[in-house]
């Protein structure tokens, strides 16, 4: 009888772990967003938002439904994957007031140029393209990492070309 029931090896407890990290981070944007749209921020692009979140929900249902329970766990890329959360919190520090999952600008906001923002546009969103391959790799899902990496990879764009003529037109605006 228990061996019919489904075994949760690494690859769910980390798809587990990792829900949970987003949801925890999803509560920190939802405050942030509200405190910004109370003091005058405009939200840019509202409808491409939903396919952003069934974007990662579908890579982290892929990591639970589609690899094996007991799927080695390999070392180098969870080291990688790891690095990558430390770069993650960098990007979430950094902003502070201004993280959010969605596109809000405030006139008033300077433009953040410290942190990781001295080095990269948008460094978020490149940590997120290597999480997204890293982590089914983790486990062995070499095609299933560069797969969800491939299969996200337009909705990011899309999401930075927006994100960039929202922060030009928020220049622009501050500057007249």
């Amino acid at each position: 009888m228990l061996d019919d029931i489904a075994v949760l090896g690494s690859p769910q407890a980390g798809a587990l772990l990792v829900l949970v990290q987003r949801g925890l981070e999803e509560i920190y944007s939802r405050r942030n967003a509200k405190r910004l749209l109370a003091a005058g921020a405009v939200e840019t692009g509202r409808g491409y938002y939903p396919v952003m979140v069934i974007g990662n929900l579908s890579w982290l249902a892929a990591v639970f439904f589609l690899l094996p329970a007991d799927a080695p766990v390999f070392v180098l890329p969870l080291c990688l994957y790891l690095v990558l959360q430390v770069g993650r919190y960098w990007v979430i520090v950094t902003l502070g007031q201004y993280w959010t999952h969605r596109i809000i600008t405030l006139a008033a906001a300077p433009l953040v140029r410290s942190g990781p923002y001295r080095y990269f546009a948008h460094p978020n969103y490149a940590i997120m393209m290597l999480e997204l391959a890293l982590l089914p790799m983790v486990f062995g899902g070499w095609a299933l990492g560069i797969t969800m990496a491939a299969l996200y990879a337009p909705s990011l764009l899309y999401k930075i070309m927006r994100e960039d003529r929202a922060l030009a037109s928020n220049a622009r605006t501050a500057a007249s």
